[in-house]
């Protein structure tokens, strides 16, 4: 099984020793997206919604550079710094899934990159 490595100037560089994403066996794994500012690199500081936004749109960015957008979706993974904004993540997160949503967990987590209110990955099945 070959992989092939996604990398696009529209969504942040890795932190890390990482890719934005693999596409390997017919999937799309997308790394966890946190709420940078491609263009700048600058932390979207404030409240989870103006965050949750920011990290949807990196995902986007990553899906489309792949040939792929957010219908071909098929498992998401929310970490939150804390549950009680899992509304306010789920009003954010509607706006960019509409009706095709995949299946989900969501977790609260002690800490993430940056210190950062939300994170999420994705795996997804381009058609």
């Amino acid at each position: 099984m070959s992989k092939n490595i996604i990398e696009t100037s529209e969504a942040p560089q890795p932190i890390g020793p990482y890719s934005q994403a693999v596409s390997a066996g017919g999937f799309l794994f997308l790394s966890g997206q946190i709420p940078l500012n491609p263009q700048t690199g600058e932390l979207i500081v404030g409240e989870v919604k103006l965050q949750a936004r920011q990290v949807l749109k990196n995902i986007e960015a990553v899906l489309s550079a792949a040939g792929s957008t957010f219908q071909s979706v098929v498992k998401t993974t929310i970490f939150l710094k804390n549950m009680d904004d899992f509304p306010v993540v789920n009003e954010i997160y509607n706006e960019f899934f509409g009706k095709s949503l995949p299946a989900r967990s969501t977790v609260e987590v002690g800490r993430l990159p940056k210190d950062v209110l939300i994170e999420i990955d994705c795996i997804a099945h381009p058609s």
